[in-house]
């Protein structure tokens, strides 16, 4: 402020100086704050990243819809959602716990599934919706072995070709526990691991007399063959007995007509097993993301179902899995008011951050009390900077009171430069006490 330039009005002179004087009191405060506040937003991250990896299921599962869905919603928050077609359940927790995807869609009963000491730790956003387990025989096969030309066991199956599930989904290693409970060995049995097209072509075919798979109603494979002519949908009356076996099992029922009332399709209350499926994602994906996959996750699944009322899902009962604790907060809550207001990232921005910054604040508070006393010292120093000249020009009088003349030529030039030094108003005292002083040095040397 020194190299000011000498042109400008006193008045502007006068605010452009007493702001460098505020600025220069208060940047030790404002340079600390601004410090902390970027290695607090450096350790929370609060922006989430643009990008998101979701793994889902085969083409035209129940998985690969609703990944569509979440697609969506993501999108209209500025995320775009890579969805990656995969073999199935198990296909998408092996490629969780490698890293390879960010989130994805799991059948219980996952979580005793052998996992590396490298793996990726995962967490749930909690149980989505009840995935039954659709056994669908052709009548025809089933008159050959009952007499009533229905199944209702599986070791009525064990004759039959029976297309059990894709090999990389969940299905395969769940039939091979329910096979065991049965004490049926697969290896004897006439099972195959096609895929979902392919087997239920085979199915209509007459080249398979059975076809299981896991999935969620309103799959189109799982809606044509419920009304199919000639195929059939086999009954689980023991499901209660394979729940209680099977922890990751839940035991369901088809209602009478929920199919097509008109119709009443199925004629009667089918039993049917279901796993539960949730979402699952890594433990380092953004808080962000995974509360953005959480609220996509209530407005997907949260209407009423086949085998669920309005709002049961999603749910966190008997997660075999660690809950985020964004899903808990969204699950508890809803989605946060701020975000209904405001744009998710501005909203996600303030919400990380508030807590951080309401520490900071207090942090500098005590730290703010230093401001006025060094504000007090900056301008008090342009004033008292000059009593050490004028008590040097008193002692060289002293010393040599011959040498008046020349002192009293040097108190005026003093004396000028001090009626340029600008002061707030409520310093003004100080400036016109210095130049009393000045005038008392004068007095004295003119005496001389």
């Amino acid at each position: 402020m020194a190299t000011m330039s000498l042109h400008l009005p006193r008045p502007v002179k006068a605010a452009l100086l007493a702001f460098w004087d505020l600025f220069t009191s208060a940047s030790p405060l404002l340079f600390a704050g601004a410090g902390l506040i970027w290695l607090a937003y450096w350790w929370l991250d609060p922006m989430p990243p643009k990008h998101l990896t979701l793994v889902t299921g085969p083409e035209q599962s129940a998985y690969a819809e609703m990944g569509e869905q979440y697609a969506k919603l993501l999108r209209q928050q500025g995320i775009t959602v890579d969805l990656v077609k995969t073999e199935g359940s198990a296909d998408n927790l092996r490629k969780l716990q490698a890293g390879e995807a960010d989130a994805g869609f799991v059948q219980g009963g996952s979580a005793s599934v052998p996992q590396d000491e490298d793996a990726e730790e995962l967490l749930t956003l909690g149980n989505l919706f009840v995935e039954p387990i659709w056994l669908f025989y052709r009548s025809s096969a089933a008159t050959a072995i009952s007499e009533t030309g229905h199944l209702n066991s599986l070791n009525q199956l064990a004759t039959l070709r029976l297309n059990a599930g894709t090999a990389g989904s969940g299905v395969p290693p769940l039939m091979d526990a329910l096979m065991d409970m049965h004490r049926m060995d697969p290896k004897k049995a006439r099972l195959s691991h096609l895929e979902q097209t392919p087997a239920t072509i085979q199915l209509l075919q007459g080249k398979l007399d059975a076809v299981v798979f896991a999935s969620a109603p309103q799959a189109p494979m799982v809606q044509m063959l419920l009304q199919t002519p000639g195929i059939r949908l086999m009954d689980f009356p023991q499901n209660e007995a394979y729940a209680r076996r099977l922890p990751f099992i839940t035991p369901v029922t088809l209602p009478r007509g929920v199919v097509d009332l008109a119709r009443n399709v199925p004629s009667q209350d089918v039993h049917l097993i279901a796993t539960t499926t949730s979402m699952l994602v890594r433990d380092g994906l953004h808080p962000g993301l995974r509360q953005l996959l959480a609220q996509a996750a209530v407005q997907t699944h949260g209407q009423s179902g086949w085998f669920n009322r309005a709002r049961e899902f999603p749910n966190a009962s008997h997660s075999e899995f660690a809950l985020a604790p964004e899903a808990e907060r969204t699950l508890k809550n809803g989605i946060p008011t701020l975000q209904r207001y405001i744009p998710f990232t501005l909203a996600n921005l303030v919400e990380r951050m508030w807590l951080a910054l309401g520490i900071i604040i207090a942090v500098l508070l005590p730290l703010g009390k230093i401001a006025p006393p060094l504000y007090a010292y900056r301008v008090r120093s342009r004033v008292f900077r000059w009593y050490g000249q004028l008590r040097d020009i008193e002692s060289r009088y002293e010393a040599s009171p011959g040498s008046a003349a020349d002192l009293l030529a040097e108190l005026a030039e003093i004396e000028s430069k001090v009626e340029k030094v600008i002061l707030p108003l409520s310093y003004a005292d100080e400036l016109y006490a210095l130049r009393n002083h000045i005038g008392l040095v004068r007095q004295r040397l003119a005496t001389a």
